[in-house]
């Protein structure tokens, strides 16, 4: 994993909790105003442990989540969470609060626990993850768990921002297989099946060890751990295992090459959002009606009205604000 040096801007100069939240509201929104906050924040980011908490709907991410906190807390560390919910089709917020879903950890002055809103971005995670990832980095918590939205098999999308995957699943959803499927094995750096007191969790567990057997050889093997998280079961197995992931990245070169990979990620992700938000400007104007009509009738394809659109878009409504302040 690359790390900064302990040179450069001061650390120790972290924003307040409610600072924090402002801070984050403002990156969450976007624009000009969060790009201008994210030239301050992203150069002071880059020391934290990322860890993502991926898997189907009904795995416990959020009470294993909620064990990881309280274990590194045991240990000293501050500790961040950041829970991606769905969007409430009415207020377009996130449908779970942070003191809802964990208020024992919401009152301890090290952790800090922020629901998000996805907001319609697939994958999992919520458009601003990485900004907000990065605010997290610069306010001083070395742990950041980023919990995904928990919608399916797709959520592949958290390998892009986090530095060690964790895939949750439990005993009898015959998520197993699909994982294997979808991706989700692929980009997991640890497996945990937990719920690990039901029956069939053996079995669970003996699954997934075959299927990565099934795998091309790799110098990280991903272990399979069993846990209970609403007992806190195992987790000191699964700490443990973090830790030799991340010991792994900083000794092999992974880390600097996943490094590499996640900001190359992040980039085309700003520009795209850049892109639609242009597009969308350029679309709003009433002439290209006439074109939709087209369309519409069948007289035009789709691909030929879009092509123009770029076009234009691009000499016309293209005003991003200039990374040089002058």
């Amino acid at each position: 994993m690359a790390t900064r040096s302990d040179a450069g801007p001061d650390r120790d100069a972290v924003p307040s909790r409610r600072a924090l939240a402002r801070l984050i509201s403002v990156l969450e929104a976007g624009g000009p105003a969060a790009r201008a906050a994210l030239r301050e924040v992203y150069p002071r980011a880059g020391r934290a442990h990322v860890v993502g908490l991926t898997g189907p709907p009904g795995s416990g991410k959020s009470t294993l989540a909620a064990a990881l906190a309280r274990a590194y807390r045991a240990r000293g560390e501050r500790v961040a969470i950041l829970a991606v919910d769905p969007t409430s089709p009415y207020s377009g917020g996130a449908l779970l609060g942070d003191r809802v879903r964990m208020p024992d950890l919401a009152a301890d002055a090290d952790v800090f626990v922020r629901s998000m809103a996805s907001r319609g971005a697939v994958g999992g995670l919520a458009l601003a993850t990485g900004s907000v990832t990065a605010a997290l980095d610069t306010a001083g918590y070395g742990r950041i768990l980023i919990e995904t939205v928990g919608v399916g098999q797709d959520e592949v999308a958290v390998a892009r921002t986090a530095q060690t995957t964790v895939v949750v699943t439990v005993p009898g959803l015959g998520d197993e297989v699909q994982a294997l499927k979808a991706g989700l094995l692929e980009v997991a750096d640890v497996l945990v099946v937990n719920k690990a007191d039901r029956p069939d969790a053996d079995q669970a567990r003996a699954e997934l060890v075959l299927l990565q057997s099934l795998a091309a050889p790799a110098a990280w093997q991903p272990p399979v751990l069993s846990t209970v998280a609403v007992r806190g079961e195992g987790v000191g197995e699964l700490v443990a295992a973090l830790e030799a992931h991340r010991a792994y990245l900083d000794s092999s070169g992974e880390g600097a090459r996943r490094a590499r990979e996640r900001a190359r990620a992040a980039v085309l992700a700003a520009a795209q959002a850049q892109m639609a938000a242009t597009l969308e400007r350029a679309a709003a104007d009433d002439r290209w009606d006439v074109s939709w009509q087209a369309v519409a009738a069948h007289e035009r394809t789709p691909d030929d009205i879009a092509a123009e659109l770029v076009a234009e878009a691009s000499t016309r409504y293209w005003d991003l604000v200039p990374t040089d302040e002058t």
